[in-house]
């Protein structure tokens, strides 16, 4: 009976190491630039802390706002200047995308974004850079 019980705890053991390892993983840089979860952690419990999470990952910007918000993304990126606000509004949810540092590389250049998101009342701000190649003609985006 012992044995039985040792195997029972090693397995739940297991599950829940597995668990925070998926939710450090998919969290561990805190970006997620092309579609954002929306959820307000309010800390408290680990239980409502897991409710919290996993009813925030079905919280995205829908497709009319998300092609708002990539397409100002892309402006902020390929054609405003440093410290140039690049602003949308879509269906309830609205952001900015400031470029804030552009330097030069070997093949091209990068630029240090900053984007700020408002969807379901919580707030999101994110940071990333976007690396241009001119050899490939494409944008490389690094947290």
């Amino acid at each position: 009976m012992f044995n039985g019980l040792v195997s029972v705890v090693k397995n739940w053991t297991v599950v829940g190491r597995l668990l925070i390892l998926l939710v450090l993983s998919t969290n561990a840089n805190g970006v997620e630039i092309n579609n954002p979860k929306f959820f307000d952690y309010r800390g408290g419990s680990w239980a409502n802390q897991l409710i919290e999470m996993s009813f925030g990952w079905f919280k995205t910007l829908d497709k009319e706002q998300s092609a708002v918000y990539n397409q100002s993304i892309t402006h902020a990126v390929m054609y405003a200047e440093n410290g140039q606000a690049v602003t949308w509004y879509q269906n309830d949810a609205s952001g900015v995308s400031v470029p804030v540092m552009t330097w030069p590389v070997s093949d091209g250049y990068c630029r240090r974004m900053h984007i700020q998101v408002i969807a379901y009342n919580v707030e999101k701000t994110m940071a990333a850079t976007a690396c241009f190649s001119n050899s490939s003609n494409y944008w490389r985006w690094f947290n």
